[in-house]
């Protein structure tokens, strides 16, 4: 790989070489790079762009990272990917795509990530998405995530958009089982003339089945964030989600959570706060030394770490 794609890879699942355990690498539409193990394998589809991941039952401790990476400017792309997660599992999967795009063209990726996760099964997914470029094309990505989630299994999701998405439409529906868990956690910053839109639908349908689902993000400029939620209690069950945004410039945030509960012991709670920078904040670490900039930047470090 280049310096370029190199770069994209280290933005978007941390790597520097090539990584132990699983792997699957994409780019510029093409396979990159394959390993599998005794308890992960990964198969291409033959109908369609994606992938097909196996994750044996009783499989621990083990972790699959499968990047995508765009370099060639107007590249379009979609893929399908499906985990079939056996019962038992503790598994790590390090996700994410990567945009580099020079020219005038727009370059686009559309994805539909699957998951059926197995009785008692534990999954961490980690999703980056990272776009950069000089020229004047615009980068495009528009991720989907269908969680199933078997009985007492857990998925924990870690999304993060912070730099270089123009356009991105991001969906995530989930249904839960009796005593599944699911935890959402999204990190959003725009700029400039970028949108950025989030929609949450989860239905609790299991009896002890809970969500929360917290997003956090920062908008600039002229850019607008739409965030929606949408959870469905049908069970006893539990759900919250939450929804905290910085406001700045002349950006526009839209929340708008939607709670529906159909069984008389579903718990469901939302939460919205959208603000400027407190100037108190502000004033606090400008007498330490730093420029308004730079107390600016601190925050939303803090804000989105």
């Amino acid at each position: 790989m280049d310096p370029i794609q190199k770069n994209l890879l280290q933005q978007v699942a941390g790597l520097h070489e090539v990584p132990e355990g699983a792997y699957n690498i994409r780019a510029n539409g093409q396979l990159a790079g394959r390993s599998t193990t005794a308890n992960i394998d990964i198969i291409t589809k033959q109908d369609k762009q994606g992938i097909d991941i196996y994750v044996k039952p009783g499989t621990k401790n083990e972790s699959l990272h499968i990047p995508v990476i765009l370099s060639e400017s107007g590249l379009q792309e979609m893929v399908y990917n499906d985990f079939h997660i056996g019962e038992n599992c503790d598994v790590t999967i390090i996700a994410g795509c990567g945009i580099h795009n020079c020219g005038t063209d727009t370059s686009k990726h559309e994805g539909i990530h699957s998951f059926y996760v197995g009785k008692n099964a534990k999954v961490r997914y980690i999703e980056r998405h990272y776009g950069e470029g000089d020229g004047n094309g615009e980068n495009v990505m528009n991720p989907e995530t269908v969680i199933h989630l078997d009985e007492n299994s857990y998925m924990e999701m870690e999304t993060t958009q912070i730099k270089g998405i123009d356009s991105t439409n991001r969906i995530t529906t989930g249904e839960l089982k009796d005593g599944a868990t699911l935890e959402v956690r999204e990190k959003i910053m725009t700029h400039g003339k970028q949108y950025a839109r989030t929609d949450f639908s989860v239905d609790l349908n299991g009896e002890n089945s809970s969500a929360n689902i917290v997003s956090r993000s920062v908008a600039k400029g002229q850019s607008h964030q739409i965030f929606l939620a949408k959870i469905t209690g049908n069970n006893q069950c539990a759900g919250h989600s939450e929804c905290d945004a910085i406001i700045m410039d002349h950006a526009r945030v839209d929340a708008t959570p939607e709670l529906s509960a159909n069984n008389i012991d579903a718990n469901l709670i939302h939460e919205a706060a959208i603000g400027k920078i407190a100037g108190e904040q502000l004033i606090k670490l400008m007498t330490l030394g730093l420029t308004e900039s730079e107390a600016e930047e601190q925050i939303i470090n803090g804000f989105l770490k």
